[in-house]
Parts: C-alpha cells; structure tokens; sequence
C-alpha cells in the first residue's frame, strides 16, 4: 500500500549556483520529531521542513554546512551527502567519499566523448564524516544546528562541530580503506561503476553504521561500523574496535543490489537497497532483524533479512528517474522514501515534491 506526502520547499532557498533545484536531488531524509531533515546531492547544505497541519511539510530553512564544519574545499563545491543521524545532541553527516566519471556530451565528436569517459574526477569536500550540535527547542519542537553550544544534559560541558581528519583527497576512512583486503581494489574505481561508495549512515549511541552502495561483493553489499572520537580542535578519529583495525564490516546478500540507506528502527536496522551501478532495477526495503545486539562483525545471508517490499522506481519512458535515495521511519507501520530525479507526475509545481508513504508493517 503506498501514500504520498508532499514536500514543498522555499523558491529562494532551493536553487544552487548551477540553478537544480533542491527537490530534483534528494538524497536523504531524517525525521526528527515534526522536523524532516533532508539534502541534495549537489549542495553544500542540509535542508529543514516542518510537518504542516494538513500533515505536508513545509516551511523551509537552509543551513550550510559551510556555517559549522572546516570544508576541505571553500568554493562550495558539492559534498555529495548522502547519510544523516542523529544521537547525542549531534547530528552526524557523511559525503559519499566516491569518484566521479565523466559523461559523453552527445554535441561533441567521438573521439572527444571517448574522451571523457577516461576521465575519473574527484570533489574535495566528498571525503566527510562529521558531526554538528543540534538541540530542540522546548517551545517550538524545531531543531536547529549549532556550531558550538553548551550541551543540556551536562551543563558546563561543550558540544562543538568536528569531522574526521581529511584533506582534498582522502581522509582517515578512505586512507584504511585502501587497506582493506575487500574494499582495497575498488578504491581506484568511480562509485557508479561500483566502486567505493557511500550512500547511507545510521547512528545509535557511539555506533555509526555507514551503507555502501559499492562494491557489491558477489551479491554481498557491506555495512561499515566504526565508532568516532573526539580529538583537539574539532578533529574525530576512530576507536579501536578490533585487534586489526578500528571498524567493523558487515556482509549482507542482497541479491546483487548495493545499499542507498540505513534506518535504525528498535533493534533493527532498516536497509533501502538497489542498483549499484548507473541503470533502472528493482530497489526494495529490508529488515536486518535484531542486528543492535549482535556482536562482532556478521555475515547475514538472503533468508536471514527480511523483504517489507519495492519501492517504485522509473522504467521506460521514465528511465533514469525516480531514484529512490531516502529512507525515514514515520512509525512501526510506515516508512517515508524521498527520490532523486522525480518523474514529472511527482513534482508540483515550481518548488514542490511528492514522497511516497510505505506501508512495510503487518
């Protein structure tokens, strides 16, 4: 059973400096409270709506990250962010840390579309793992971003914005992935072509769970688990969490389909899945059941996850569009899913969007 929910966004808050509109690049979603977090691909910010009377959400605000966090690159150049969480009076983000192939331009010659399908790009301020103080306000339930603010459980004690030690090329994440024996050999590959790509981050406690949507494995998509620290001025690093390294990885058989999302749902962890690579497929939601309390790194067959159900996705005509990016929890029955390239039946009118509403529960 699907519903929708429309989006509307604020016209002088959704443009960017290349002129797509915020709507058409979802990539995320986080519900907190009556507040739905959400971004776009192709922005340097984090978008904020307010559920509305009518149960739509509206009421934009823009925060750019710009505000809180030591950017690799100042030029606001895109951070592709694709996860967000929250725990702790901290909202955490996470850009998708992949590599980029250029397009073939139909208007060029041959030689220079073959060209530039030789060519891989890297952004800079992709390669990010941070988090940023947020509090609710008591009055208006709103939650905001704060760069530095004096934490409301420990008076005295400081919540300040911090983001794992990088640079314009990598940082520590990437740096122990080009270690890693199964991850190691796709670093050099753009994320579309499933190489290493990030696409989902979910938070419980010190926990960060981060989805890839590449590699996929032989059918077997990876969760990556590591646990931030707090270092000197606003730098995090990561704990030990084995005799060999600080993260954990997680083997999931998904049939082939990489990960676009993680939401953790009790003591579960809810995964959106689908293609890896740049094409139309089946894109679904699953239950990793009970996958808070196991310990030590897990290997989760087909039969051991459980399939709520498809997402719809953009097929002949529509090739290449709705691409289904985000996943929040409204409820114990109902989840909402956010697209990136809505088809024209999804959008309404200049600055608005429809979300589908899923019903996953018995």
């Amino acid at each position: 059973m699907r519903d929708k929910i429309k989006l509307s966004f604020s016209p002088e808050l959704s443009q960017n400096a290349k002129g797509k509109h915020v709507r058409d690049g979802l990539s995320t979603a986080l519900l907190l409270g009556d507040n739905l977090w959400l971004s776009c691909d192709e922005r340097t910010t984090v978008e904020r709506l307010t559920r509305l009377p009518d149960g739509s959400f509206g009421d934009h605000r823009s925060f750019d990250i710009h505000d809180y966090l030591d950017l690799p690159a100042k030029d606001f150049s895109e951070i592709d962010i694709e996860g967000m969480g929250m725990a702790d009076h901290y909202l955490w983000l996470i850009g998708s840390h992949s590599l980029k192939r250029k397009k073939p331009k139909r208007h060029d010659s041959i030689a220079k579309q073959i060209k530039r399908l030789a060519q891989i790009k890297s952004d800079p301020n992709r390669y990010i793992l941070a988090r940023i103080p947020m509090l609710q306000d008591p009055k208006t339930g709103d939650y905001t971003l704060y760069k530095e603010v004096e934490d409301p459980d420990q008076p005295g004690k400081m919540l300040r914005a911090g983001q794992l030690r990088g640079d314009n090329a990598s940082n520590l994440l990437t740096e122990l992935m080009e270690q890693d024996p199964h991850i190691a050999p796709f670093m050099s590959i753009p994320g579309k072509d499933n190489g290493f790509d990030i696409e989902g981050l979910a938070v419980h406690g010190s926990r960060i769970f981060i989805g890839l949507r590449g590699p996929v494995l032989r059918g077997w998509a990876m969760v990556l688990e590591v646990e931030p620290e707090e270092g000197k001025a606003g730098i995090l690093h990561l704990k030990q969490l084995t005799k060999e390294k600080p993260y954990r990885k997680h083997f999931l058989n998904l049939r082939g389909k990489g990960i676009r999302e993680l939401r953790i749902h009790g003591d579960d962890i809810y995964l959106l899945a689908g293609p890896t690579m740049d094409l139309d497929g089946v894109i679904a939601i699953y239950r990793w059941p009970n996958a808070l309390s196991k310990q030590g790194e897990q290997v989760v067959h087909n039969n051991e996850l459980e399939r709520l159900g498809e997402v719809p996705h953009g097929t002949g005509e529509n090739t290449g569009k709705d691409k289904a990016e985000g996943l929040a929890i409204l409820d114990d029955q109902r989840v909402l899913v956010v697209f990136d390239s809505p088809t024209d039946d999804r959008t309404v009118g200049e600055n608005d969007v429809e979300a589908d509403v899923l019903w996953i529960g018995e």
